[in-house]
């Protein structure tokens, strides 16, 4: 199914009242955590509809602008953007969830504030751009996948309005209508990168995928095994056939005592989760 998640909307002002960084965007977290008899659960975390953004500055030259939003029972969320000559990029971002909120971690074997920091993989920005992306991405790191979509954003605002022109993510690139948010069946193994459209021409007849032989190991015994052939049919302006070549994909993942998840990678950005 498909869970709520609130938009954000984000207007820094500077010291004269203007707009110096404006950021409309949405997220939900994906979060695997240790329960308290041992197993590992994945649990969505989304933005409540009350969110404030303390802590958040215009930035200049010299100093870092950042974007610090708060929501739920002591969640955070931020990233701190650097201007570099002609153009502003994301340095770093920080997720702070809690587990002590028991509405998304009911058993979490751990109590209490997990931080999770990653760089921002997108490229630069031009100044007086703004960056927008309607596809949703994902960034993956520490047991947490960070999912966005419908961005628009803009740091180090020039006399105080927001550029009309757009520089667009890959995940837009060529222009695609906006994706339905993901759910935890389909991310909890993506990456930062997304499938790219279908060609506007037909596509070519793709053969059978040929077979692989997956498996996982906890300790020295296989806990997981899997001898499939695996062909995606991605639905988009016209069908897309990929199939999964076991020469390249590497499979992980992990094995607990009532739960194993299995993830495929084959190296072209897509990644399948069982």
């Amino acid at each position: 199914g498909f869970f709520q998640s609130y938009a954000v909307e984000v207007d820094i002002k500077d010291a004269s009242n203007s707009t110096c960084l404006y950021a409309d965007w949405m997220m939900r977290f994906l979060i695997k955590y240790e329960s308290n008899n041992g197993d590992y659960k994945t649990t969505t975390l989304n933005l409540s509809s009350s969110v404030t953004h303390n802590g958040s500055v215009c930035g200049n030259d010299t100093q870092a602008a950042l974007v610090a939003v708060q929501f739920g029972e002591g969640h955070s969320w931020s990233i701190n953007i650097t201007k570099n000559n002609e153009t502003y990029q994301g340095d770093f971002i920080t997720l702070t969830y809690n587990t002590n909120d028991t509405a998304v971690f009911p058993d979490a074997k751990r109590k209490g504030p997990v931080t999770v920091l990653v760089r921002d993989p997108l490229p630069p920005v031009q100044l007086n751009t703004v960056f927008v992306c309607h596809n949703s991405f994902i960034i993956e790191a520490e047991n947490a996948a960070q999912v966005f979509w419908n961005i628009t954003m803009q740091a180090f605002v020039q006399n105080g309005t927001v550029s009309k022109k757009e520089s667009r993510c890959p995940a837009d690139t060529p222009t695609s209508a906006p994706t339905v948010p993901p759910t935890i069946a389909n991310v909890t193994t993506a990456s930062t990168t997304t499938l790219s459209p279908a060609p506007t021409t037909a596509p070519k007849p793709v053969e059978n995928p040929d077979t692989g032989n997956y498996s996982l190991k906890s300790g020295n015994k296989t806990c997981f095994l899997a001898t499939v052939g695996l062909q995606l049919n991605v639905s988009q302006d016209k069908p897309l056939l990929i199939n999964i070549n076991p020469k390249t994909t590497v499979a992980d993942g992990a094995c607990g005592n009532t739960t194993a998840t299995l993830k495929l990678n084959d190296g072209n950005s897509t990644l399948i989760g069982f």
